[in-house]
């Protein structure tokens, strides 16, 4: 009897591991063994060794100086515990090109690689533009399916341009979903083929009408620069900002299991480097005054778009309501990197939790009081 209630239940579990793969959802066994046997519910910011990947290969390294007053103030102690109870591992405070704060928690120092998460779309972004700047795709008005004319067979698929993709307005049918397992977001990020996922996806609004935050369209992005560049975009990051921009330490970019970059997400680097890229964005398109990016491409990124109320331009996030504005990469689990114009100033926090809080456009309350933190220790002239 016992032999026999054994049969049935392997058979059982046969079966669904059969039809798990028959539906296409056997992506779920990677997503259940790097999260829910490790007790996560989800994907963090340590887990960038679990996937293949590509480098982004570093040159001559230009490590940011520190100010004179580096680290002599102490964080208030409201900051101090909001880092704590939030498990941060980085927190960095830049004006004029100098570190005035760096603290590192949980074993993290300033080599300690962790996941951008959505962070990566700036990257991505800035990556359209030097393909503009070099000549390999026309505008940010070019139709996807110029790159991509198999696209054009889809509805509206002939009208998505590249900047419906960049500004979050492609209309695609993607429910961004950080949390379900059987979302379209897991299965990118554990997935086989990210190709599979976004090629697949229909377009059910116009593009260009309404904002929609959707990971799938910086992944077709991704693949619309990668295929005009004709290279891999880690390639491609590592000679137009990585190698230019001095960093620090070589990054790594997370692929599927056929070798092609996550665009929407998971750049495994450190808070000083994510923090050049946030540096490139502050200074218009330079680094040291030499110009990488063009100017009129950056003042595209960080003037919020029509459709998306003032909280997004293209791959970053937006602020003009504030009475300090900014602009911010933000990732999964509260990845950030701020940028405040008015007072030439970055701040980078990375961890492994975020608030929940958000403002009446739905942004995160969290970075208005990291600005307000920050402005404790600059120089207000």
């Amino acid at each position: 009897m016992l032999k026999k209630i054994l049969n049935i239940f392997l058979l059982i579990i046969a079966s669904v591991i059969v039809l798990t793969y028959i539906t296409g959802y056997n992506y779920l066994f990677r997503g259940i063994r790097l999260t829910y046997l490790r007790g996560e519910s989800g994907p963090t910011i340590d887990d960038g060794k679990d996937f293949p990947s590509k480098t982004i290969s570093k040159g001559d390294s230009k490590p940011w100086p520190k100010d004179i007053n580096y680290n002599k103030q102490k964080l208030s102690p409201e900051l101090e515990k909001h880092l704590k109870e939030n498990e941060s591992v980085s927190f960095l405070v830049i004006q004029h090109g100098k570190i005035l704060q760096e603290h590192y928690w949980d074993g993290y120092n300033k080599t300690t690689a962790s996941n951008s998460f959505s962070m990566a779309n700036t990257v991505t972004t800035l990556l359209l533009g030097k393909a503009i700047d070099d000549e390999r795709i026309k505008s940010t008005e070019q139709p996807f399916s110029d790159i991509y004319p198999e696209f054009s067979g889809k509805q509206y698929g002939k009208e998505l341009t590249l900047e419906d993709l960049a500004s979050m307005q492609a209309g695609l049918d993607w429910k961004d979903d950080h949390k379900s397992p059987f979302s379209k977001n897991a299965e990118t990020y554990y997935g086989f083929s990210v190709a599979n996922v976004v090629f697949e996806s229909q377009i059910k609004t116009k593009p260009g009408k309404k904002f929609e935050y959707q990971s799938g369209s910086m992944q077709l992005l991704g693949f619309a620069i990668g295929r005009a560049m004709g290279m891999p975009l880690s390639f491609y990051a590592s000679a137009k900002l990585w190698k230019p921009l001095g960093m620090e330490q070589n990054a790594e970019w997370t692929t599927d299991e056929l070798g092609i970059e996550k665009s929407f997400c998971c750049i495994q680097s450190n808070a000083r480097d994510f923090a050049k890229i946030g540096s490139l964005i502050l200074n218009r398109g330079k680094f040291d005054n030499i110009p990488l990016i063009n100017e009129d491409f950056i003042a595209r990124m960080t003037t919020p778009t029509e459709g998306s109320n003032g909280i997004y331009g293209l791959g970053l996030w937006t602020n003009c309501d504030s009475k300090i504005h900014h602009y911010y990469m933000w990732g999964l689990h509260g990845q950030f990197v701020i940028m405040v114009p008015e007072y030439d100033m970055i701040i980078v926090r990375l961890g492994k939790k975020e608030t929940e809080e958000k403002d009446r456009k739905n942004r995160p309350k969290i970075v208005e009081f990291y600005i307000n933190e920050a402005l404790k220790f600059a120089n207000k002239n």
